[in-house]
């Protein structure tokens, strides 16, 4: 590019927006992609889905969520309870801070199945059901003493497509005493 090309992009007036940046859907479409991608989960149909400015907007005008699990050759799941990857498409996403138990000293079934019913409680709040669940983390202070327990527990709650998940170990959680925390992301 000629210094004479570079200097006729320049915007004459630094005041003023340049005209070649997208409009402003386009921007919103571009950054809901951009914080999916930064959640963890798959920016997908990006520049073709419509968005909204408005919070709330009247349930008639919603599209129906949909979620379809990806099992391709070379990428299996290490466990039943969960899929290599979710295909989702929706209109709003709801992403749910990292939750516990109500009873750290209770057992570790009792735990999960405490945390997972808080969730059902966040979910339900956003209108929405495990079924608009597209993928879990969990945090773990003892992960390979408790993962076992979680893929049986989680099982009660999530349904098929089971959605996209990951289990991390950590040597502590932000909460002294407590050994699990999970969250999760669901399409509306």
């Amino acid at each position: 590019m000629s210094s004479h090309d570079h200097e006729s992009n320049r915007n004459p007036n630094p005041n003023e927006p340049l005209r070649a940046l997208p409009d402003e859907n386009q921007r919103r479409q571009f950054l809901s992609a951009a914080l999916v991608g930064a959640a963890g989960g798959a920016a997908l149909n990006a520049w073709g889905a419509t968005t909204s400015a408005s919070a709330v907007e009247p349930a008639g005008s919603l599209i129906t969520p949909t979620r379809q699990a990806l099992h391709p050759p070379g990428a299996p799941a290490a466990d039943s309870g969960y899929s290599p990857a979710i295909m989702a498409q929706g209109q709003r996403l709801l992403f749910i801070s990292g939750q516990g138990p109500e009873d750290i000293h209770a057992d570790m079934e009792v735990q999960i199945r405490q945390t997972f019913d808080r969730i059902g409680i966040l979910l339900q709040a956003a209108g929405a059901t495990f079924a608009n669940v597209v993928i879990v983390r969990s945090y773990w202070v003892y992960m390979l003493r408790d993962i076992a327990i979680f893929r049986k527990v989680r099982k009660d709650y999530l349904v098929e497509p089971y959605p996209a998940s990951t289990a991390v170990g950590t040597p502590e959680l932000a909460i002294p005493g407590l050994e699990l925390e999970i969250e999760v992301v669901a399409v509306l």
